[in-house]
C-alpha cells in the first residue's frame, strides 16, 4: 500500500515546529506549540470537551484492539481512583511472535533517516495533541489527577516533553555529517583519499515500563527518544494505567502506517493482573534501551540485571526544602501549601522534608519560631484547602491503596502539625480524596530519622527540627547523596547563605528552587528549558531532557571507500 504520508507534506507540516523546538532548547526560553487551555481545542468540533468525553465513554468497556501480531488473549482489570470501573480489554502479546515482527521494520525506519523521523514523531504527537480531551479523561482515571492537572500534565505538558525527547534526538543525530571527503597529503606521492559515509544505527528494540501516577508525561521522552533515533518501542504500561499508553500507541502505529513504515514499530505489552512481566522483558537481548519510572528497589534491579540494555531510571527521592529566612514569609507559606497539595503530594518532585532551624527563622514579619513557622504552613494549606470543591480541583484522588496507608500510618511518626482529614467528591463518591498530614519530627533524634530520611511518596510532609541554618545544609547534602532528591528548594534572604545552598546542589547534582514565592512552584518543569532531575544523585541515573538522554540510543556506525 502506497504511504498516504508523503516525505514532503510531513517534512512542510513539520519543519517548521521542529526548527522551534530546535531554537526552544537553545535557549531554554518558555515555548510550547500545545495549547494549556481546555477552551484553545475549540467548541462544538471534533476536538471540544464535549467530543473527548464522549469519545472516553465510548471507550468503557470495549476491546482496544490494535492489530499486533501476537496476540494470545486479551487481558485488562483498570479500577478508576474515582471508582469507574474502565472495563477495556487489551491485547496480551506471545513475545516470541511479537518481538521479531518489531524488529522486521527497523532497517526501512533506519533508512529513512533523523529529518523523516522526527516529522513522523511530530505527526503522531500531533495527532496526540488533537485528542487531549479523551486523553485527559484516560489520564484522570488511572491515576487519579484531577481534571484540569490530567489535562495539563497528561496532555500538553506531556507531549512538550515528547517534542523535546525529539528535539534532541535529532540534535545529536546531525551532529555528525552523513558523508565527509578525507584527504591526506603525501607530499610528493599521491594524496590519500576516502569517501566516508555516516549512519546513525538504533540499538534495537526500546522498553518503556510505564508508571501510574504520570504515564504520559513520564512515559513520551523514552518513547519519542528511541523513537526517533531509528528504535523500535514496546510499550509496557502499569497495570493500573494502561489506556492512555495504549491509546498513544494506536496513534503511533496509524501514523507508521500511513508515513509507509511497519506499525510494529511501535507495540504494547499489556500484562494480566500479576503476571509481571517486566522482568521477563527487562532481560531479553532483544531489548537494548529500558525507559523507567517507579520504585527505587525496581529501578536497582534493572540497573544491575539488564546488562544488555542502556536503562534510564527514574527512581524514588527524597525531596527538601531549607527555609533559612525570607523576605516574603505569606507568599512562602502560600507556595509550599500548594506545592505540598498539588495531586495530593503523589508527584516525585514534591516536597517531603522542610528542614527548619529550631530556634527559628527572620521574615518580613518579623522573627518567626520553629512551632509558629509549623503552624502558619499549616494554617495556609488548611486555608487553600478549606473549600470542598476548590480542595477537590488541586487533591485530585489517592492512587491506589498504598498511598492511602502510608498516609494513615504517617500520622504515628511524630508530632501531627496538620491532620488529613477525608474531602467528599459529589461527581465521584467513591474516589478517596484526602488533605495533607505535616508531622513534626526532630532532626537530631535517631527515631524520627528513621521517618524522614526515606521517601514517603504520597500527601505527607516531615517538619524537621535542625539545630541551625548549617545543620540544615549538611542535612541536606547528606539527605541527596544517599538517598536522591528530584527537587531541592530554599528559602532565604542571606546571599551567603545563598550560594551555600547552591554549591550544596552543584556538588550533589541537585536541581533547586530558591526563594519561590509566586505562581511557579517546586514541583512543576517546564520542557524545553527546565530540566527535570539531574542523572547525577540515586533518584536518577538520567534527565529530562538533554543530550545524554537521547545520545546512546544510537550509535554511529562508518562505512570508508577509496575515493
Amino acid at each position: 500500500m502506497a504511504a498516504e504520508l508523503t516525505a514532503l507534506q510531513l517534512i512542510a507540516q513539520h519543519r517548521p515546529t521542529l526548527d522551534q523546538a530546535l531554537e526552544a532548547i537553545r535557549t531554554r526560553a518558555y515555548w510550547s506549540p500545545h495549547p494549556e487551555h481546555p477552551k484553545a481545542y475549540g467548541e462544538g468540533g471534533s476536538l471540544d470537551a464535549a467530543a473527548g468525553k464522549a469519545a472516553f465513554d465510548a471507550l468503557l468497556g470495549t476491546r482496544l484492539d490494535l492489530g499486533q501480531p501476537g496476540t494470545d488473549d486479551w487481558t485488562g482489570a483498570e479500577t478508576s481512583p474515582y471508582g469507574i470501573e474502565l472495563g477495556v480489554t487489551y491485547p496480551h502479546a506471545d513475545i516470541e511472535v511479537l518481538l521479531p515482527a518489531m524488529k522486521a521494520g527497523q532497517r526501512a525506519w533506519r533508512d529513512a533517516g533523523p529529518e523523516m523521523r522526527a516529522v513522523v514523531c511530530l505527526e503522531i504527537l500531533k495527532r496526540i495533541s488533537d485528542r487531549t480531551h479523551e486523553f485527559a479523561h484516560a489520564v484522570m482515571h488511572t491515576s487519579g489527577q484531577a481534571f484540569m492537572m490530567a489535562f495539563q500534565a497528561g496532555g500538553p505538558h506531556a507531549q512538550d516533553r515528547g517534542l523535546e525527547a525529539v528535539a534532541y534526538a535529532y540534535v545529536e543525530q546531525i551532529r555528525t555529517p552523513d558523508t565527509a571527503e578525507w584527504t591526506k597529503p603525501q607530499g610528493k606521492r599521491e594524496p590519500l583519499a576516502l569517501t566516508k559515509q555516516f549512519t546513525a544505527v538504533p540499538r534495537g528494540i526500546a522498553l518503556v515500563i510505564g508508571c501510574n501516577t504520570f504515564p504520559t508525561w513520564n512515559g513520551y521522552p523514552g518513547l519519542f527518544a528511541s523513537l526517533a533515533t531509528g528504535n523500535a518501542v514496546l510499550v509496557k504500561p502499569h497495570p493500573r494505567a494502561v489506556l492512555p499508553l495504549a491509546l498513544t500507541v494506536q496513534v503511533a502505529r496509524q501514523v507508521l502506517t500511513e508515513a509507509g513504515f511497519d506499525p510494529n514499530l511501535v507495540a504494547l505489552a499489556a500484562e494480566r493482573p500479576g503476571e509481571g512481566i517486566a522482568k521477563t522483558l527487562a532481560t531479553r537481548p532483544e531489548i537494548r534501551i529500558i525507559d523507567y519510572t517507579g520504585s527505587t528497589a525496581f529501578g536497582d534491579w534493572l540497573e544491575t540485571n539488564a546488562r544488555q540494555a542502556q536503562v534510564c531510571t527514574e527512581k524514588a527521592g527524597v525531596n527538601t526544602v531549607v527555609v533559612e529566612s525570607t523576605g516574603n514569609y505569606k507568599g512562602m507559606l502560600a507556595n509550599l501549601a500548594f506545592s505540598l497539595s498539588l495531586y495530593s503530594g503523589q508527584m516525585c518532585t514534591t516536597p517531603q522534608n522542610l528542614l527548619i532551624p529550631r530556634d527559628g527563622i527572620r521574615t518580613d514579619e518579623g522573627p518567626k519560631t520553629f512551632d509558629e513557622v509549623v503552624a502558619d504552613l499549616a494554617r495556609s494549606v488548611d486555608g487553600l484547602l478549606g473549600d470542598d470543591a476548590r480542595a477537590n480541583a488541586l487533591l485530585g484522588a489517592i492512587v491506589n491503596p498504598d498511598v492511602k496507608a502510608r498516609l494513615e500510618a504517617a500520622a504515628g511518626l511524630g508530632e501531627v502539625a496538620l491532620a488529613s482529614r477525608e474531602i467528599a467528591n459529589p461527581e465521584f463518591p467513591d474516589a478517596v480524596v484526602r488533605t495533607p498530614v505535616i508531622v513534626k519530627l526532630d532532626g537530631a533524634k535517631p527515631d524520627d530519622e528513621a521517618a524522614y530520611m526515606n521517601e514517603c511518596f504520597g500527601p505527607v510532609s516531615f517538619a524537621v527540627a535542625v539545630d541551625s541554618a548549617a545543620e540544615a545544609l549538611q542535612l541536606l547534602r547528606r539527605t541527596v547523596r544517599e538517598k536522591g532528591a528530584m527537587t531541592v528548594g530554599a528559602y532565604t534572604s542571606d546571599e551567603e547563605f545563598e550560594q551555600a545552598v547552591q554549591e550544596v546542589c552543584l556538588e550533589e547534582s541537585a536541581q533547586l528552587s530558591l526563594n519561590l514565592t509566586g505562581g511557579v512552584y517546586v514541583n512543576q518543569t517546564a520542557a524545553f528549558s527546565d530540566f527535570h532531575g539531574s542523572g547525577g544523585n540515586p533518584a536518577a541515573n538520567s534527565a529530562l531532557c538533554d543530550g545524554a538522554f537521547v545520545a546512546n540510543r544510537f550509535r554511529v556506525v562508518e562505512v570508508r571507500r577509496e575515493a
